[in-house]
């Protein structure tokens, strides 16, 4: 994909793909209030106070509330690297749900759910349940199979897995840099 920016690594090759996408015009920046969008389609989860940290660390100086893609690479890689915003694992997810279905029926409503997280934690917005509702209602049955859900959830890219190995890669070239003999002057 043709950029017009130095990619390193698959990391920014994959960041500079979702950003891209929201980049209308194809100068390089897009809109601050589509930094959660890129963040999402990379497969983070972040909270709004992450997704504005984000904005804050990578607003631009020259064009306040424009977002560039070298700086948002940057700064994303490393949050990357560092696991941060990454989604809970199946494992922590399927017990949430067993929780919320204390009779062990292996699904909830889509009322009981939808009041739930619109009305708890972060709350979803009305439009943010309407994009769920098609991936975690079963159509046959109108109810939400959790099992199901966590399945259709987990089937994103790993970005984490990237960001572990490019992090790897980094720490081992870092190590050899500090193996080299120094030169001394005669």
């Amino acid at each position: 994909m043709e950029v017009g920016v130095t990619l390193n690594n698959e990391l920014e090759e994959k960041i500079s793909e979702a950003f891209c996408i929201f980049d209308t015009h194809g100068d390089k920046y897009i809109d601050s209030r589509n930094v959660g969008n890129v963040l999402r389609f990379l497969g983070c989860v972040p909270t709004e106070k992450e997704v504005e940290d984000v904005i804050k660390a990578t607003d631009s100086v020259d064009y306040p509330g424009e977002i560039h893609l070298v700086r948002f690479m940057e700064h994303v890689s490393k949050l990357l690297m560092d696991r941060q915003m990454e989604p809970a694992s199946s494992e922590k997810l399927l017990e949430a749900f067993e929780t919320l279905d204390p009779e062990n029926k292996k699904y909830l409503t889509k009322e009981y759910f939808g009041k739930l997280m619109a009305e708890n934690g972060e709350p979803f917005t009305a439009e943010e349940l309407n994009a769920m509702w098609p991936v975690a209602i079963d159509p046959i049955t109108g109810h939400i199979p959790y099992t199901f859900y966590i399945n259709q959830l987990k089937h994103k890219p790993k970005i984490y897995d990237i960001a572990e190995v490019i992090k790897e890669e980094l720490a081992q070239a870092e190590k050899e840099k500090g193996k080299k003999p120094q030169q001394t002057m005669l």
